[in-house]
């Protein structure tokens, strides 16, 4: 008869002392929190829930385009990452990068459910250019934010998220490819190809506003 194989380790049973945390610190790291959260501890959850809701929600809102479906693909997101909140295993990156993982994989999945995109209008849209001390520079502005969210429209979906993850969430390459599933090297070519195919599109669509 065969020997029942023996259980493996996991993280979440590493002894760990969360009696002396104030939860309601803002400067207590993630990934204490973390660690009080894979034990169970549902107050630490929350804590995660509360200082990546809004990021997340921001993501997928640029990835779907709609309040109604970016809200419920949020509460799938957390809800998701509750339930394997106890698998998490940290590889150096932000915690933030497994919520992002999630959210790009359920965006991929509402994707070809609907086969369609969704533009975000342009007062919603958190693409700001600098300032200027000059109110007539405005429209200027406004015209160029329209151009570039035009032109980032108009790229493949892998290359929408790598721009929104660089320039909205602020993500490093490390966390990028951690949420994509790639090497850093590979994000690192994929950015310079997005970088080149954004130029192509800005040049078109400035010649057709000509």
């Amino acid at each position: 008869m065969p020997k029942p194989k023996k259980p493996l380790l996991k993280k979440s049973v590493i002894p760990f002392d969360s009696s002396n945390i104030d939860l309601a610190d803002p400067e207590i790291p993630d990934q204490q929190i973390v660690e009080m959260a894979i034990q169970g501890n549902m107050d630490a959850f929350s804590v995660l829930y509360q200082r990546n809701i809004n990021k997340i929600f921001s993501y997928i809102y640029y990835r779907t385009g709609n309040t109604h479906d970016a809200e419920d693909l949020t509460a799938r997101v957390f809800h998701r990452a509750m339930l394997h909140i106890r698998g998490y295993v940290n590889t150096g990156v932000p915690f933030s990068a497994w919520l992002y993982r999630i959210a790009h994989n359920l965006v991929a999945n509402w994707h070809r459910d609907n086969e369609r995109k969704k533009e975000v209008p342009l007062e919603d849209s958190e693409f700001k250019l600098p300032g200027s001390k000059y109110p007539e520079s405005t429209l200027v502005e406004d015209q160029d934010v329209e151009m570039l969210l035009k032109s980032i429209r108009k790229l493949s979906g892998e290359r929408q998220t790598l721009i929104i993850l660089k320039y909205v969430e602020d993500c490093s390459n490390a966390e990028i490819a951690e949420i994509m599933g790639r090497s850093e090297g590979a994000i690192k070519s994929l950015y310079h190809r997005t970088l080149l195919a954004l130029r192509y599109e800005l040049e078109k669509t400035e010649k057709n506003l000509k």
